[in-house]
């Protein structure tokens, strides 16, 4: 699922920032970005991350800078601005050359002038990094579970199209015997063959087929299956991988129903079912 979330955290002139966004991936993949002061925190990150999200492909970018009332002071390393400045002065003498040693370039000899190294203490700035993770998660999830909701409307739509067909299928199963058995008559009679449809032989192959095409067990099965989604589809936790197995469980009892059915009718009713379940099972994978 897509989502974005950005959390603030200030503390001791210091303000540290959490991005995060993700899209739809089947399985959890979340890539972390740290500055080099605080890559040590990584585990943290992914485990906070990883106890809110079980799913996605998720990017999550943390930095921190000095806030506006913060400014750091430049430090000035006197000494060796009087050995550069030395050194110039020695040079310039040697080699008999003209202009003046000015202060302007000591200064921007590299070193001459630079800011103090930060000294970042984990344990302290940890509290504040997670709490602008979390306020980066809290968008995040927002945004996911409206697209959630989103999603689930879309597949109680599809659902109950699947189950629309599934009627029609059980409408059509008593006939599946008495269908076969005018089919069965007519080759015998294009064969040129005089049985009638009471003949015992006749009779007894279409009882055997009867019992053989049954899918009242099947039929069951995927309303218990469409049962199931419809009561996972409701719960407010994560749900995409429960509801992936039992789309797995409802095309295993449809490609069944199918096969035993032995029949155009109710064929062409599967097929429909396992078009609009195609769609599902491609959403679901999408859900967290």
């Amino acid at each position: 699922m897509t989502g974005y979330g950005r959390g603030e955290s200030v503390h001791d002139g210091l303000k540290f920032s959490a991005e995060l966004n993700s899209v739809n991936r089947k399985q959890s993949d979340v890539v972390v970005t740290l500055p080099r002061e605080l890559t040590e925190l990584e585990m943290r990150v992914r485990e906070v991350v990883n106890a809110e999200v079980s799913r996605g492909r998720l990017n999550v970018v943390i930095a921190w800078q000095r806030s506006g009332s913060a400014v750091q002071k430049p430090m000035l390393d006197t000494e060796l601005a009087r050995i550069y400045f030395r050194s110039l002065l020695e040079l310039q003498k040697e080699l008999g050359a003209s202009g003046e040693v000015s202060i302007e370039t000591v200064l921007r000899v590299p070193g001459v002038v630079r800011l103090p190294e930060e000294q970042l203490v984990v344990e302290e700035i940890w509290p504040h990094v997670e709490a602008a993770l979390k306020g980066a998660l809290g968008d995040l999830i927002r945004m996911r579970e409206r697209e959630g909701k989103h999603l689930a409307k879309d597949l109680i739509k599809r659902l109950k199209v699947v189950r629309g067909s599934l009627r029609k299928i059980r409408q059509l199963q008593p006939g599946i015997a008495k269908r076969y058995r005018q089919a069965l008559h007519d080759r015998i009679e294009r064969a040129g063959l005089e049985i009638s449809l009471d003949d015992e032989r006749l009779v007894k192959e279409v009882i055997f087929f009867a019992e053989k095409s049954d899918v009242s067990e099947e039929l069951t099965r995927l309303e218990s299956h469409f049962a199931q989604f419809a009561h996972h589809l409701r719960r407010n936790e994560p749900v995409g991988r429960t509801l992936e197995f039992i789309t797995q469980e409802i095309f295993r009892e449809l490609n069944t129903l199918g096969a035993k059915a032995n029949d155009a009718a109710i064929s062409q009713r599967v097929v429909a079912c396992k078009a609009e379940l195609e769609k599902i099972r491609e959403q679901v994978q999408n859900l967290e």
